[in-house]
Parts: C-alpha cells; structure tokens; sequence
C-alpha cells in the first residue's frame, strides 16, 4: 500500500473503479467515475470556491484555517475519490456531544476522542472544549494533515480544557485503534466498502481488548453499516447525526 505522501490520483481512480466494478459492475462503475469527475469540474468553478468561505467565522475567532476554501486541486480531486474534505459545523459538534453525554453519563476524562478523516484539524479543536484524556485526528491527505498540525499550533481558546491533541498522517481502514476507552467521530469521511472494514477493524479490537466506545456519526449517509454490524446499537440522533454505542 502506498504511503501518504505518495498517494497517486491515477492509482486512486483506478481503485475508485475497480472497487465500484467489484460490487455494481463495470458499466456502473464508469458511471460512477465520471460522475464523480464532474463533480470535481463542478465544485471547481468561482461560485463554488467562494462558498468554501461560508464557514469562515471559526477560523476567524480562533486564529486558524480550517474552512475548505485553501484546499488545492490535487487534494480535492482525490477527496473525490476518497471522501471530499468539509469541516464540521460548530452548533452541531455541540449538540451531539450534548446527547452523548446525556445517554451515556460518560466521564470525558476517561476516554480518548478520535477523529477518523480529521482533514484540517477542527474537530479536533471542538473536542479540546471538553476534558477528555487525548485526542487524536487520522488524516489521509498530507496537505491537510500539515494544516491540521499548524492549526494545532496556532489555535487559541480560553475554554480548552483538553491539551492533548495529535493529527496522525494514516489511513483509517488500516489505522490501530489505540486499547483504551474512545468516541470515535466521524463526519462521513469513506465509502461504504472502506467504512466497513474500518467497522470490522473496530469490531476486532473490541474483542481483544473489551472497553468502552461510542460512535458519533455526523451526515450519517452509510448509518446502515453501523447498525447491521451486530455489536453497535443506536443509543441517539436526529437526520443530522448518530449516536453509537459499542
């Protein structure tokens, strides 16, 4: 498998396609390609780079850039085919960490958040708000890795209350979940084949090692793949997000 760094955009669509034929067939497939290509030529033109600002005010307030707007051509064409970058919305990182805590009575301090497709890292500063042990984002896109860490660097918040904060360059389907208590979030960030095998993944390290875990599951497209794995249940959630305990 490549490494970060040297992720190639032609391997990906190559994979993109291949992964499609395995599963709908080749003419599906080719549709699937291109459609996901005009999308990029889409999301490429002035009126759509200039919406990537609409979300501007967070990074404003806090001294960092974490909106979608700076994201270059090559990272966004592969985000096409792996999961296109979008940074979560403040209000509704708020209101699912609230409904986490009133279903599970969890005590923060005794679990790692991690962030699972973390991109430019504001997730990861929304997490610092409350106390938990660490927190850790898994980004595959160097780029956005390096400004997830710069971010990191810069970010200011009288709130903060967890300073333990990491962004890891890895991939999420092969990534070691670390043997302690965790919410892992995600904000869509993978296809359903690849969503899968991280759930499988996450399965198998709960079975070596018995804890506790919750998922949060922002624009929760793919929920169903959650819900059929046999050792998640629904504890919360509305059309905006889920809420998963293992």
């Amino acid at each position: 498998m490549e490494s970060p760094a040297q992720i190639s955009v032609a391997r990906t669509a190559i994979h993109f396609w291949t992964d499609a034929a395995s599963r709908v067939g080749r003419f599906a497939a080719t549709r699937a390609l291109f459609a996901a290509l005009w999308e990029f030529l889409r999301e490429s033109t002035p009126s759509r780079l200039r919406q990537r600002y609409g979300d501007a005010d967070y990074d404003w307030d806090h001294r960092v850039n974490t909106t979608s707007a700076a994201v270059g051509w090559r990272d966004r064409l592969l985000g096409v085919f792996h999961s296109t970058y979008q940074p979560t919305d403040p209000a509704g990182f708020r209101e699912m960490l609230t409904a986490l805590a009133a279903h599970t009575k969890l005590n923060f301090r005794e679990f790692t958040f991690l962030d699972l497709g973390s991109g430019k890292g504001r997730t990861l500063l929304m997490a610092s708000d409350y106390p938990f042990r660490r927190i850790l984002g898994v980004e595959l896109l160097p780029t956005l890795h390096q400004f997830a860490r710069q971010n990191l660097r810069h970010y200011r918040n009288d709130s903060q209350q967890c300073f333990s904060i990491e962004s890891l360059c890895a991939d999420a389907t092969t990534f070691p979940f670390p043997d302690e208590p965790l919410v892992v979030y995600l904000f869509n960030p993978l296809g359903e084949p690849a969503l899968r095998r991280v759930v499988s993944n996450l399965e198998q390290s709960l079975r070596t090692n018995p804890r506790p875990l919750y998922v949060l599951y922002y624009n929760p497209l793919l929920e169903h793949v959650l819900g059929e794995s046999g050792f998640l249940r629904k504890l919360a959630g509305t059309d905006q997000y889920s809420v998963f305990g293992g």
